[in-house]
């Protein structure tokens, strides 16, 4: 081999055998891939605080029953119920809401709130106050 031909192949195989940026980074991302195989993501963003409020509707008593609450303006307000009658639940806010509420269980209903001030929840039919929430 001529010496240009040596330096070449010298420079070629310091080139393989090297550790380069996109191999670390490859390495870095198969370490942080769960057991499905997804990768996962360092710099996601938690996902908004929801306020959860689980009501029960049997034999004309709901639970609960003017529960003092506090939410974010703009976060979600998830109101879940379970119920044994068909009603109306109002959602007194800016917006306002308006669900209905069928006699069965499991049914979930979201809405937020874009102004501070006092939301209350109620029951249309069994003129209740489920909960008063101070929303900031």
């Amino acid at each position: 081999m001529t010496g240009t031909a040596l330096i070449a192949t010298a420079l070629l195989l310091a080139g393989c055998g090297g550790s380069n940026e996109s191999d670390d980074q490859a390495d870095s991302s198969r370490a942080n891939a769960s057991s499905t195989g997804v990768p996962q993501m360092s710099d996601q963003q938690a996902p908004p605080e929801r306020l959860v409020v689980d009501v029960t509707i049997k034999g004309g008593e709901v639970t609960p029953t003017n529960e003092q609450l506090q939410a974010t303006v703009g976060d979600p307000i998830v109101v879940r119920v379970d119920s044994d009658a068909a009603d109306q639940l109002h959602v007194i806010s800016t917006p306002e809401h308006t669900f209905d509420i069928k006699p069965r269980s499991g049914q979930s209903f979201q809405f937020t709130v874009s102004a501070p001030g006092k939301v209350d929840v109620t029951l249309h039919d069994l003129n209740r106050t489920i909960a008063s929430i101070s929303v900031q």
